[in-house]
């Protein structure tokens, strides 16, 4: 029971097997950088118990650590400018792969998210991106719309789009909070583009990306996302509260996309990094890669709904085009812990 004293009082979670820690928790909550605050304090506290003194990261919220009012900051929506972007990107909806992410969405038999683990040397894929000129963004998407593209059979100029998380945090004042900022570009690939080189498919990602972080964008996005919780604070109970949340939700009505790139940044890890071989993001979705980074590598998470692996081979595929060295692990599925909600 989450918040109970079996687990300390908390509504995150903490699973582990063998050399492998699991932290469980909700985006609702916190965002991903709001997590890394209890990610990393958790790791400290356990490894200098176990190896002794070792140097910490420089953000790290150790236990007596004040609380500063910029880790709770929530923007005040209406005093946020509410400028026009210089443009807006156009991008539509695509129904490439719909069917079958419903088709899992929908069985209440399934649990489980099959998933891979890939590791590129951090040197290695630099330089690369440096060649390209692209970000760890915007040359996963490339990569993963290849995959994509060679995956799906082709219906004639079919949109293959994608989604790419921004941290928005900067762009509403709220640079420290620790609650989520989170939203979704939209990147507009189509299947004319399946023979363009990676240099190209980066530039249009690179060009859709730039267009969608003006920071207009992101105080209209805030502004949307309260009016949203103020409905959902009106309604007169739990169900109707639901029902409209799910029918309001911006997540819904955003343009919908084949696959998602999701790079949490550079993390200072501190001297922990000595202890650390490998750290890996697990969300829900299909086609779902996300990337974190170690100081001496990339950590991807290729996630998959169903055991197909061919999604996999045609992405390693790609990899291997561009001459990047990588591992690659045998099929995982998601280890999450039975959990029961408490009460009220």
């Amino acid at each position: 029971m989450l918040g109970s004293a079996k687990t300390g009082g908390h509504l995150y979670v903490i699973t582990y097997r063998g050399n492998c820690v699991w932290f469980n928790f909700s985006h609702s909550p916190s965002g991903a950088p709001g997590a890394l605050f209890w990610v990393k304090t958790t790791l400290y506290q356990y490894l200098t118990k176990k190896y002794g003194p070792i140097k910490a990261p420089a953000d790290i919220k150790l236990p007596g650590t004040p609380v500063s009012q910029k880790e709770t900051d929530l923007p005040d929506a209406s005093k946020l400018p509410d400028d026009e972007p210089l443009k807006r990107y156009d991008g539509q909806s695509t129904k490439i792969g719909l069917g079958r992410f419903l088709a899992y969405l929908l069985n209440p038999f399934v649990k489980d998210n099959y998933y891979y683990e890939i590791t590129i040397p951090s040197d290695s894929f630099m330089e690369y991106a440096k060649k390209v000129d692209g970000s760890p963004n915007t040359v996963f998407a490339a990569f993963l719309y290849k995959a994509i593209a060679g995956y799906f059979p082709s219906k004639g100029d079919d949109q293959l789009s994608g989604r790419i998380a921004d941290d928005y945090r900067n762009d509403i004042g709220a640079q420290e909070s620790y609650r989520d900022f989170t939203r979704l570009l939209h990147v507009k690939f189509t299947r004319s583009m399946e023979n363009d080189s990676i240099e190209k498919l980066i530039r249009i990602a690179r060009g859709a990306v730039i267009l969608q972080m003006q920071p207009e964008l992101s105080c209209e996005r805030f502004r949307q996302i309260e009016e949203i919780h103020r409905g959902i604070d009106a309604q007169p109970d739990l169900k109707s509260k639901k029902k409209y949340a799910a029918s309001h939700s911006l997540f819904r009505s955003d343009a919908r996309d084949v696959f998602n790139v999701s790079y949490a940044g550079q993390t200072d890890w501190g001297q922990m990094t000595d202890y650390i071989d490998e750290v890996h993001s697990i969300t829900d979705g299909d086609f779902m890669l996300e990337v974190n980074a170690l100081p001496d590598k990339f950590c991807l998470t290729f996630q998959l709904i169903n055991r197909d692996r061919k999604p996999l081979d045609l992405f390693c595929k790609v990899i291997d085009e561009e001459g990047l060295p990588y591992t690659v692990s045998e099929m995982k599925t998601r280890y999450l812990p039975d959990i029961e909600l408490p009460n009220g």
